[in-house]
């Protein structure tokens, strides 16, 4: 067999340029092997003051990466504590300085300072909020990789907090009844600007659109204000008929206030899967419309999300959170990971083997987003 013969074989055995190729997502998260992490974490918090937990984090999230494949290929997580660890010093800058002048300002001027930049402070932090939740999607997303090439989120982080505010604005004007717009408009403006090296992702609000809310989240706003009436109504009849509204010359008894207090919480920690019942329904149907809106070349995306499924998984979550002072955080984030994954398909084909890498990524964490509190993962 000659030289040219050989070639030919080989050309005919090699895969096409460019070969489309359909996306098939697998997991082999199990939670059980993140009881020991779970363990660990918990007790380095404890020694540390909570500052071991940018450490923590950082390989709890290279664990749930490393266990979600895509067409049989790992997804890496890159990044390091230390960066979220100089993110979060930074926010606290950010967020301390405006505080530390109110309280001078209060100090030497008087308390109208404060009435007077309430309105001010009120929609700086509302900015900040929207702009710390982009912020940390940017840094996960430029700390993702696969097959070797970094993810990206384009755009602006202000303007993304300026929409923030707006949509909290008209959601509060409509008594919540533009939230579900601005939540399938604010997806739209991060995962729009989604790039997976020089290849961008695509949200078409029209194909999120398909997937009706408003009937989900009427279910939620109606069952909360009729729940809402109810509950008063039983504190009132419970007060009534314990003598909390009797006065006496040295008003109730204290242990009465107490009991009512405890008996408040009881009844809330008792109501709140009757709550999360309600509205599961809209978060399951909100995500499976912001996974429809995403694309890729020709590959769209369906997370099949039940309210039911979504309702359970949300509820043994806290309760595993509440009973275990937190320390389970990360087999509940790994358990919602493969919760999400095992029901997210895909159709169609995308052109990733041409891919090219492309940009940096931030040199600092999520600060904002852990300062205030929240964070994907």
């Amino acid at each position: 067999m000659g030289d040219n013969d050989l070639t030919d074989i080989i050309a005919e055995g090699a895969p096409e340029e460019g070969t489309p190729e359909t996306l098939t997502f697998t997991t082999t998260l199990e939670p059980g092997r993140f009881l020991g992490l779970s363990l660990k974490n918990g007790l380095l918090n404890l020694i540390t003051l909570t500052l071991y937990r940018f450490w923590g984090k950082t390989e709890v999230r290279q664990r749930v990466w490393k266990g979600v494949r895509l067409n049989d290929e790992a997804f890496e997580y890159t990044g390091r504590g230390v960066e979220l660890f100089i993110g979060f010093i930074l926010a606290l800058v950010v967020l301390g300085l405006p505080f530390l002048a109110i309280v001078f300002a209060v100090q030497f001027l008087g308390q109208w300072v404060v009435f007077a930049a309430y309105i001010p402070m009120y929609v700086f932090f509302g900015w900040l909020w929207g702009f710390g939740t982009y912020t940390a999607f940017r840094y996960m997303a430029s700390r993702t990789t696969w097959r070797g090439v970094r993810f990206q989120l384009k755009g602006s982080a202000a303007n993304y907090g300026l929409y923030f505010i707006f949509a909290g604005f008209l959601s509060g004007i409509t008594m919540g009844w533009f939230w579900p717009t601005a939540e399938r408009a604010l997806a739209e403006k991060i995962w729009d600007e989604v790039r997976f090296g020089d290849r961008r992702l695509r949200f078409r609000m029209g194909r999120a659109q398909n997937e009706g809310v408003y009937g989900p989240f009427a279910i939620g706003w109606v069952g909360s204000l009729v729940g809402y009436f109810v509950l008063i109504f039983v504190f009132m009849a419970v007060a009534m008929t314990s003598g909390m509204f009797e006065q006496t010359g040295s008003g109730a008894p204290p242990e009465t206030g107490v009991a009512f207090v405890l008996m408040t919480y009881a009844a809330m920690l008792l109501l709140a899967p009757f709550a999360l019942l309600l509205w599961s329904p809209y978060h399951a149907a909100m995500m499976r419309s912001v996974a429809a809106g995403v694309s890729v070349d020709g590959a769209t995306f369906r997370l099949n999300v039940k309210a039911l499924p979504l309702w359970w998984l949300t509820v043994t979550n806290l309760f595993m959170l509440l009973i275990t002072l937190g320390f389970l955080m990360p087999w509940v984030q790994a358990r919602t990971a493969r919760f999400l994954v095992s029901r997210l398909t895909s159709e169609g084909t995308a052109r990733l083997d041409l891919v090219q890498q492309t940009g940096r990524g931030p040199g600092s964490g999520e600060g904002l987003a852990d300062a205030f509190g929240f964070s994907a993962i």
